[in-house]
């Protein structure tokens, strides 16, 4: 059996699909931090079958919630303090949404313009909806 230790103080993200976890790192850019991060591959789950975990042991306030409620609302976000879970986070869907989602529309300002950022505004809260900015392209749920 796995055994991955306690963290004192940092933040579990826990009901990640499996697989996924890789993409979140990236997204998250927690590659960029000075702290220990591991990542759980495909753990038993009763509410998924299998999923993935990640512990991260550094300040929660890094953690970039709207990127990780438009990579999967699921997800579920304890913070730790003193080695105990002390906040649940709730992930909600950002309204607009920067440099996460790429457009995939050729004739888009942003595919010639490269130093344009990627904005994507919500337009359907129940459907997931986001549309970029500039040419209204709807987002497939396809990451690139």
């Amino acid at each position: 059996m796995l055994n991955v230790g306690k963290i004192d103080e940092g933040f579990v993200l826990d009901h990640i699909p499996a697989g996924m976890s890789l993409d979140i790192y990236k997204y998250l850019h927690l590659d960029k931090l000075d702290c220990t991060v591991a990542i759980i591959k495909n753990a038993k789950s009763n509410k998924l079958g299998k999923k993935d975990i990640l512990k991260v042991e550094c300040s929660v306030d890094v953690l970039d919630l709207d990127v990780l409620a438009v990579l999967n609302q699921g997800i579920t976000v304890n913070v730790i303090k003193d080695s105990v879970i002390v906040e649940k986070k709730a992930l909600e869907l950002p309204k607009q949404i920067r440099g996460v989602i790429k457009c995939k529309n050729p004739r888009c300002i942003t595919s010639i313009e490269q130093e344009l950022p990627h904005i994507f505004t919500l337009t359907d809260t129940d459907k997931k909806v986001y549309r970029c900015i500039y040419c209204e392209e709807k987002f497939n749920g396809k990451w690139s």
